[in-house]
């Protein structure tokens, strides 16, 4: 009986070595969106293959933030190896608005500067870092490109918080979210900005 119980640890520590072995490598995607409320490993990541439609979460709202941990576990029982190199504490997908916009809204047609990357500093959650009449770098991301232009806070915001931004050269309107002291995103930043802003703005 020893021998035979013996047998059947060596099998169980086998196959578990091997699904080990066999799990295949995924990368998180830049900018994981879903579009029915199921987020599912093919909205998070590429190179999913089979488990892609393997549903890991329920999006109810704009963004669904997910723990990088239970979702690395999630990910190793389909099969699919996420290494997490960057050391991610959380995720965020958020609802897809459609095809992706290769243009900047029209609010950001003048005074436009490419960035090769934003700074955002951080504050403290509930600390108001923009107020009415501040002068606000808006910051939009598209295509791999940071556009950025100046404007006027409308109102006061926190971090996280929405401000509305108005583009003195335009004379348009900027539905943003705060991101630091003078800052702001807009466009699917400012969901992540929303859902997570301290470890956005720690970035």
């Amino acid at each position: 009986m020893t021998l035979i119980r013996r047998s059947f640890a060596l099998a169980a520590v086998a196959g578990a070595l091997a699904g080990a072995a066999w799990a295949g490598p995924v990368t998180l995607k830049s900018n994981p969106v879903d579009d029915d409320g199921d987020v599912t490993l093919g909205d998070i990541f590429d190179g999913a293959g089979s488990a892609a439609g393997v549903v890991v979460a329920q999006r109810s709202g704009p963004s669904v933030v997910l723990e990088a941990g239970q979702l690395q576990a999630q990910a190793r029982q389909a099969g699919l190896d996420w290494t997490n190199a960057s050391g991610l504490r959380r995720v965020a997908v958020r609802r897809s608005t459609g095809p992706v916009q290769t243009e900047a809204p029209a609010e950001f047609a003048s005074t436009v500067t490419p960035q090769a990357r934003p700074t955002f500093r951080p504050a403290g959650a509930g600390q108001q870092v923009i107020a009415r009449n501040d002068m606000v770098r808006v910051t939009y991301q598209v295509g791999g490109v940071n556009l950025t232009v100046m404007g006027k806070a409308m109102r006061n915001a926190a971090l996280g918080e929405p401000v509305a931004v108005l583009n003195t050269n335009s004379n348009r309107v900027i539905d943003a979210v705060a991101s630091g002291p003078g800052q702001a995103v807009a466009g699917p930043a400012a969901d992540m900005a929303r859902a997570n802003p301290q470890q956005f703005a720690a970035r």
